[in-house]
C-alpha cells in the first residue's frame, strides 16, 4: 500500500530544498542566520559537500527526489522544508509557520506542488500556527500534533477539521516551555518513529501520557542520553522500516538502532543540521511511502 500517512514506510517520493537553493550565498547567509538564532554562521562550502553527501544517501534508495526551487522571499530556514506543508492522501496541507520569519515558505511550497499537479487539500489559517515538525503520524488514521510555540490550539483545531474527512483523528500533544519561544523545540525534537513498534525518544522532554500510549500501542522505545539530544541525536529519519539515516557524532544512539536490528546511514550535518537545530527528518518533506 502506497500512502502519505507513514514515518517509517519504505521512501517512495519526497521533496527536498538543496542547499545551493536555501543558503543561496555568503550574502543571505550573513543576513540570516543570527536573527534565525542559529548556534553558528553555517560554512556555505561545506554546507554544499555535506548536502551532496546527504542527497545521495537518500537517493541511493530508490525514492522519487523532487525539489523546491530557490525563492528570493524565504530564509536559509527553508532548507527544513518539511516545516512549511503536511502530506496526506488526499493531498497537501499548507501551514502557517509560528515562526515569523518563515510565512512565505507555504505560499513557495504551494506553487510547487501545483505545477506538478499535487492537489493542496487545505492551508492553516491566521490566527492558527502549525509547522511540520510537531506532526507525526502514529498509524494511517491517527496524527499526533505537537502543542508548542510553533504550533497552536487554533492550528491543531482546524487541522483535526481537514483531517476528520479523511477518518483521520488529531492527537494533540502538550510540550514544554523547555528554552523558550525562540528556540528550536518540535515534537520530533523529541520522537522519531522508524518502524511500526520502534521509536527514537527524548524522555525527559516527553510528556507521560503521550510516552504511556506509545507504550500502550507496543512501541519499543530507544533512549536517546542527555549528551547527544543537542546534537540531533534523537532526530533520525526512516529510509524504510528500521532502515535509518541520522547525524554523524551519535555513537551511543547509533549503537542502540543497531542493537534493534535496524541498518544506520550518517551524513555529516555540522553546517546543514546541527547549526540551524534540522536533523535528517527537517531536511525532507516525505510524500509516499509503501507500508
Amino acid at each position: 500500500m502506497i500512502t502519505c500517512h507513514s514515518e517509517y514506510g519504505r521512501l517512495k517520493s519526497l521533496y527536498v530544498k538543496r542547499a545551493e537553493d536555501a543558503f543561496v550565498g555568503k550574502e543571505v547567509l550573513d543576513r540570516d542566520w543570527k536573527r534565525l538564532n542559529y548556534t553558528a554562521r553555517p560554512s556555505l562550502a561545506k554546507a554544499l559537500h555535506e548536502y551532496k553527501e546527504f542527497e545521495s544517501l537518500l537517493s541511493s534508495t530508490g525514492a522519487t527526489l523532487h525539489h523546491f526551487s530557490a525563492a528570493e522571499d524565504t530564509s536559509i530556514d527553508s532548507i527544513y522544508c518539511r516545516d512549511a506543508s503536511i502530506a496526506t492522501d488526499r493531498g497537501v496541507i499548507l501551514c502557517n509557520m509560528g515562526k515569523p520569519a518563515r510565512n512565505m515558505e507555504p505560499d513557495a511550497q504551494g506553487k510547487a506542488y501545483q505545477s506538478k499537479g499535487i492537489p493542496v487539500l487545505g492551508r492553516i489559517q491566521a490566527p492558527g500556527t502549525v509547522e511540520g515538525g510537531d506532526v507525526a503520524w502514529l498509524d494511517p488514521s491517527t496524527l499526533a500534533v505537537g502543542h508548542t510555540y510553533r504550533t497552536n490550539e487554533s492550528g491543531i483545531g482546524q487541522l483535526g477539521s481537514l483531517l476528520k474527512p479523511l477518518g483521520v483523528s488529531v492527537m494533540a500533544v502538550p510540550l514544554p516551555h523547555y528554552r523558550g519561544p525562540a528556540d528550536v523545540f518540535h515534537l520530533m525534537s523529541i520522537f522519531s518513529p522508524v518502524d511500526r513498534d520502534l521509536a527514537v525518544v527524548y524522555s525527559p522532554l516527553m510528556p507521560i501520557l503521550f510516552r504511556n500510549e506509545l507504550l500502550v500501542r507496543g512501541y519499543q522505545l530507544i533512549e536517546v542520553p542527555d549528551r547527544e539530544f543537542g546534537s540531533m541525536g534523537c532526530n533520525v529519519l526512516a529510509l524504510g522500516p528500521r532502515n535509518v539515516l541520522m547525524v554523524k557524532g551519535n555513537s551511543l544512539t547509533r549503537k542502540a538502532l543497531l542493537k534493534a536490528a535496524c541498518k544506520v546511514q550518517e551524513y555529516e550535518g555540522e553546517n546543514i543540521s546541527k547549526k540551524g537545530g534540522g536533523g535528517p527528518t527537517c531536511l525532507t518533506r516525505p510524500l509516499q511511502r509503501e507500508q
